[in-house]
């Protein structure tokens, strides 16, 4: 048994820290030449079974900005920039990059990559990947990643530039998110349509060859793939969203490894010689949403008696106040964790680019709770359902039930009201909620995705917002977070992010609890490579003979 703890690197913006214009004008990340197939462990007829927590919401790689989504698509799909584990950028599809000018991104595609159904890649694949993305309708679109850019021009088959309005050092970081399809499958191919593994098409390491809704993904490794080849030639990819019976068919061997272990199990497991766990610091914040968008009536809250208060008490920064510091997240990360998460006052973790160490975690404060909430006219509290999701983060049922009990001895009435996150989102699109638990993962490694898709002020237009569902509105936060985004230098860039993180976390304009930690347990013989963006990826597991 070998535990790997690990934590976040220090620089994950995406962009070295130095004028992105020095001597030609470029930055070139130059690849390597594909490693050969690792012969150690690579057996013909070899099958890794995972046993994975949540399911994707669908197999099209642009439908929704969705964790256990985007995981199954880096098995079948690439993309023009690739993460780390510690998220820092490397070669994917593309060879290079270069900035040519302070608006144009130019990238130089591999030579010799083909599709799995042998279509060769060519920039004018990427192009169409890239104006694809905003037309595909999505609870959470990828069109965030997408926005800046205004025009897409292919200079010929392995070349393609990208143009922005204003200058962009985040732009590889940015398309690092969007997987490359073949233009082959034409301008109106539906999501639903990639069920199919005529559809389903990518580059990555492993072809998609079926898929049984909230069942299991199966898959079969792509030998004509141009990186590094899997030891597994198939991947029963099942999904197992009890925590229990995940670790139950770890155990009885019926899986190979599981994501996602229950804190309650750990101990035991980490005491167990038929188990390898591993574990590192993730970038995911767990946090509580808020309905600040309304003047009168929100869905979810009436007065102490069930009575209509006819205006919104979240929108008065003083009640958002005593919700947070009513908190006791040291109690939740060791109780209810069992040290499997850090105690959070913003997005992200320490260590990590973009974080502030003068953003504090919310000191419990009950008793300044109670007063805070006279203070606004509130003495006797009023009723709230808190919502949120029981199938999706560590504990996410629990930890909702704790903070429930937390919110009604400062006076607040709280009820829960746990749901899959699948039938949460849909009454999230819809703003039929007063107050909710999510996570987030600023899997770029620095925190303008949370800036602008969480917190920014809801903009289908501008690409703003498109994950706020509290609606809330910060626009002299937003003015800070687009000038950090148009800064080609990285130490004012991420002052700049700082600066509009704090703004948003003096307003409360969320409640942030914790950053998870990622732990992942595998049997004896098999180990695993942890991922600061939690993702569980078949290419990352070894074997250890």
């Amino acid at each position: 048994m070998s535990r790997n703890p690990t934590t976040p690197a220090r620089r994950a913006p995406g962009t070295p820290r130095r004028a992105l214009l020095a001597a030609a004008g470029a930055i070139a990340l130059l690849a390597g030449t594909a490693a050969p197939a690792r012969a150690q462990g690579q057996t013909q007829g070899q099958t890794l079974t995972m046993g994975i927590s949540a399911p994707p919401a669908s197999i099209d790689p642009h439908y929704y900005t969705l964790t256990p989504s985007i995981m199954l698509s880096h098995h079948i799909f690439d993309t023009l920039v690739k993460r780390d584990e510690n998220a820092r950028l490397v070669p994917g599809l593309a060879e290079s990059w270069r900035a040519v000018d302070p608006t144009t991104w130019e990238f130089r595609l591999r030579e010799g990559i083909t599709f799995h159904n042998g279509a060769p890649l060519t920039a004018e694949d990427v192009a169409y990947s890239l104006k694809r993305v905003p037309t595909v309708q999505s609870p959470s679109s990828f069109a965030v990643y997408t926005r800046a850019i205004t025009g897409i021009e292919v200079v010929d088959a392995r070349t393609l530039r990208l143009k922005t309005a204003a200058p962009y050092p985040l732009l590889p970081s940015d398309v690092a998110a969007i997987f490359i399809l073949p233009r082959g499958l034409g301008e109106n191919v539906a999501s639903a349509s990639f069920n199919s593994p005529q559809v389903a098409v990518g580059t990555g390491p492993f072809r998609f060859v079926a898929y049984a809704p909230n069942d299991r993904v199966t898959l079969q490794r792509h030998d004509g793939y141009w990186g590094s080849k899997p030891e597994w030639e198939k991947v029963d990819y099942r999904i197992i969203t009890n925590a229990g019976s995940r670790v139950a068919a770890l155990l009885s061997g019926d899986v190979a490894m599981i994501d996602n272990v229950p804190t309650q199990d750990l101990a035991r497991m980490r005491k167990d010689d038929r188990v390898n766990v591993v574990e590192g610091t993730s970038l995911r914040l767990i946090f509580l949403g808020l309905d600040t968008s309304r003047e009168g009536d929100t869905p979810d809250i009436t007065g102490p008696n069930g009575e209509k208060l006819g205006k919104n008490p979240l929108q008065d920064r003083r009640v958002r106040e005593a919700l947070s510091i009513a908190i006791n997240r040291e109690a939740i990360a060791s109780r209810v964790m069992e040290g499997s998460s850090i105690p959070a006052g913003q997005f992200m973790p320490q260590g990590a680019f973009g974080y502030d160490p003068g953003i504090p975690v919310p000191r419990f404060d009950p008793e300044r709770a109670r007063k805070l909430l006279a203070e606004a006219g509130y003495p006797n509290g009023f009723t709230i359902t808190l919502r949120g999701p029981n199938d999706r983060y560590v504990n996410d049922g629990q930890i909702i039930q704790v903070v429930a009990q937390m919110w009604t001895r400062i006076g607040i009435k709280t009820t829960v009201d746990a749901q899959p996150l699948a039938t949460l989102i849909g009454r999230l699109n819809r703003f039929d909620s007063s107050a909710y638990l999510l996570g987030w993962s600023n899997s770029t490694g620095e925190p303008s995705t949370s800036l602008r898709a969480v917190l920014g002020t809801r903009s289908q237009e501008r690409g703003l917002g498109l994950s706020n569902f509290g609606r809330y509105s910060n626009p002299a936060m937003d003015d800070i977070t687009a000038r950090g985004l148009l800064s080609l230098d990285d130490a004012e860039r991420e002052k700049l992010m700082q600066e509009a993180m704090r703004s948003a976390m003096q307003e409360t304009g969320i409640i942030p609890i914790h950053t998870q930690k990622s732990i992942w347990a595998l049997k004896r013989g098999l180990t695993y490579i942890p991922r600061v963006d939690e993702m569980t990826l078949a290419t990352e597991v070894r074997t250890t003979r």
